[in-house]
């Protein structure tokens, strides 16, 4: 099957193939394992054919398949006998890319086929503290966490990132549960003391206590304050406890992490034990617009300042691309021996067509037309037509600083689901999919507000 997906000026038409690049026509490339290949059987080609088809959907104004083409591959989702998954990535990925399938289209499939999948998960939770493990066997419910983390910890961006899908998950079922699991786990942050008013990226599912002191609001911590500001926001302003918690979270990001350097530029700063690394990640550049996100409802009218650092953050990440030959940003850059915002290690000089910088341009842009923000848009466009554009799609680049790019020959899922996304509603007008009634997940999904008349089951909760 050949999908083609017109999304509008400045894109051209062209063929979408999901993951691998140049080589699409011998192999797909999952970078999660097993993840598309066993989560969504029976073929390794209709799991690879129904991801692209969910990105398209969910891209605006996309000419996307007949009804009667993706009503056949959701009928065919048909989850494993025997594999192991990861809880975070299928739930932002699947399962939240189902239930906006859903809330876009009203086709029951979806909604019931992001149900059974949300179902699957529910074992990942049966730990003493109701930590979820981070990957999960869907035959026989047993859960482990990733061997490199510390002390056998889950992660904090990964069961964190669950809220916004879990509460909708409950919202369609009717069933209590799925919101139960991710409530719990605030109660648990809650009970626990954060170092600095900080919360470390690993936390024990057995004992309930934290692991390595690592602090990041890029990857590993990134989207679990996304997801506080996010559950307020998506509950229409009625989770005053998750808005307590993401206030109070930024207050301590800006008092022990944001710096600024001898130049002038503004960066998140990663904390080790009490030390700070003077290193910021590309996944730490969303926070540009997840401030500007949440600068309105600020405490002490904090909202001014608040939109002052997001635009800080947008113009630090953008200098990041500007000072590479290729103008697309490193994977990670360095404020330190006299470097600002320039990697200085080779194995953080790589681009894979991340969003986040992107993303940021489109909420500076909703919030304050400043048209400097398009215009770095564009600017990224370019780059990537030159330089990422290859006969199969788009393709990764190994070294921004370089004159000639050398591929990597992976075109990332979040391509298609969040960087073209966010690039296509940066040039939108702002009605289309306006804040006031949809939030993003994590994999820049659209999920609706919950209105305060439906609210019920988090009510009972408390």
């Amino acid at each position: 099957v050949h999908v083609t997906c017109a999304i509008g000026s400045p894109f051209p038409q062209q063929p979408w193939f999901p993951r691998s690049a140049e080589n699409i026509r011998t192999q797909i490339s999952p970078s999660y394992g097993i993840l598309f290949v066993s989560v969504l059987n029976p073929s390794r080609a209709l799991s690879a054919l129904l991801y692209c088809f969910l990105s398209l959907y969910l891209s605006s104004r996309c000419v996307f398949m007949s009804l009667t083409i993706h009503l056949f591959l959701f009928s065919c989702v048909l989850f494993p006998q025997n594999a192991e998954i990861s809880v975070f990535e299928v739930n932002i990925r699947f399962v939240g890319g189902l239930l906006s399938a859903y809330y876009l289209s009203g086709k029951e499939v979806f909604r019931r086929k992001a149900v059974e999948l949300g179902e699957k998960l529910l074992p990942a939770f049966k730990t003493p503290t109701g930590i979820p493990w981070a990957l999960l066997n869907l035959k026989s419910g047993i859960g482990r966490n990733w061997p490199w983390a510390s002390g056998g910890s889950s992660i904090l961006a990964e069961y964190g990132t669950l809220h916004l899908e879990f509460m909708h998950l409950s919202e369609l079922s009717g069933r209590p549960v799925f919101a139960e699991k991710v409530m719990n786990i605030r109660k648990v942050l809650n009970r626990l003391d954060k170092p600095q008013g900080l919360y470390p990226n690993y936390l024990n599912p057995n004992s309930g206590q934290w692991g390595q002191h690592h602090v990041s609001v890029g990857g590993l911590g990134d989207s679990f304050y996304e997801y506080l500001l996010k559950a307020w926001l998506m509950s229409d302003k009625t989770d005053e406890e998750g808005k307590k918690l993401y206030y109070d979270a930024l207050q301590a990001i800006e008092k022990n992490l944001i710096r600024k350097s001898s130049g002038g530029l503004t960066y998140i700063a990663e904390w080790k034990g009490g030390l700070l690394e003077h290193k910021m990640g590309h996944l730490t550049c969303f926070a540009g617009g997840m401030i500007a996100l949440g600068a309105d409802g600020g405490p002490d009218d904090k909202t001014g300042h608040q939109m002052e650092l997001a635009a800080e953050i947008a113009r630090t990440c953008h200098e990041s691309y500007a000072r590479t030959s290729m103008k697309l940003g490193p994977e990670a850059f360095r404020f330190d021996g006299g470097v600002e915002a320039i990697a200085t290690r080779q194995n953080e000089k790589y681009f894979i067509l991340r969003p986040e910088v992107i993303e940021t341009y489109m909420y500076m842009w909703r919030f304050t037309h400043d048209p400097k923000y398009r215009q770095w848009g564009w600017e990224a466009v370019q780059a990537l037509e030159k330089y990422c554009r290859v006969e199969g799609g788009y393709s990764g680049v190994r070294d921004v600083y370089a004159n000639t790019p050398n591929h990597d020959d992976v075109q990332q899922s979040f391509y298609l689901a969040e960087t073209l996304k966010y690039l296509y509603l940066l040039f939108s007008d702002d009605d289309h999919l306006p804040f006031e009634h949809w939030v993003f997940n994590t994999e820049a999904h659209p999920l609706p507000v919950i209105k305060k008349q439906n609210v019920e089951i988090a009510n009972h909760l408390k």
